[in-house]
């Protein structure tokens, strides 16, 4: 497999809104220089384009179906078919744009796929979480444990999102993607991002209720 564990690339807080624009620009124009060399068969070039995506690929796929471990192999997945077609790719819209695209229709047939093959019910997941964390009124968990709880709380929420409110939250909460650039790789407007994200986090507060009062 050619994914290797590499950190997802993120901007200083103290970056003004000009310097970090800036560094988009640089990094769409890097991104685009590196698919004219991919075009032309460049090994070299399509690991480096790889390396520069592959932590924010995994990470949204990750999120999309539930942390699973078929996260990696789908995100190869979307590599490879960024290397078969390279020679038509159009610079039109920042290469993100064009990478979360093919994640999505990858991740869509996947939820697709599981949605008509499922082999764990409600009742044995409980069972599991309930032999997992066995109610013990004496017990006091710690912060990290609580922690832990709440986010795997979050991650169950956002499952139970449907996929395009589910895309949307990610792309935003953890991508950080402006309403644009999630705009065009739902294929839809920014009023209809903007409305998709809002349905998404009503639902997730009431997801969250019990959590949110303690």
């Amino acid at each position: 497999m050619f994914l290797t564990g590499t950190k997802h690339f993120s901007y200083p807080m103290e970056e003004t809104p000009e310097h970090t624009k800036a560094i988009i620009d640089e990094d769409t124009a890097i991104d685009h220089a590196l698919m004219v060399e991919i075009a032309r068969g460049d090994h070299k070039a399509f690991r480096q384009l790889v390396e520069r995506h592959q932590g924010a690929v995994i990470g949204t796929i990750s999120k999309m179906l539930g942390n699973t471990s078929d996260s990696e192999d789908i995100a190869q997945q979307v590599f490879i078919r960024v290397w078969k077609h390279a020679k038509r790719y159009k610079p039109d819209n920042k290469f993100t744009t064009y990478l979360y695209t093919i994640a999505r229709n990858l991740v869509y047939n996947e939820s697709r796929r599981r949605s008509r093959k499922k082999t764990v019910s409600t009742e044995q997941r409980e069972e599991k979480s309930h032999l997992q964390h066995p109610d013990d009124p004496n017990s006091q968990p710690d912060s990290k444990l609580l922690t832990s709880e709440l986010q795997s709380a979050i991650d169950d929420a956002i499952q139970e999102l449907p996929e395009n409110q589910r895309l949307a939250v990610v792309l935003r909460r953890y991508e950080n993607l402006p309403y644009e650039e999630i705009a065009l790789v739902l294929k839809t407007s920014v009023p209809s991002v903007k409305s998709l994200l809002f349905r998404a986090r009503t639902s997730l507060r009431e997801s969250l209720e019990n959590y949110m009062e303690s």
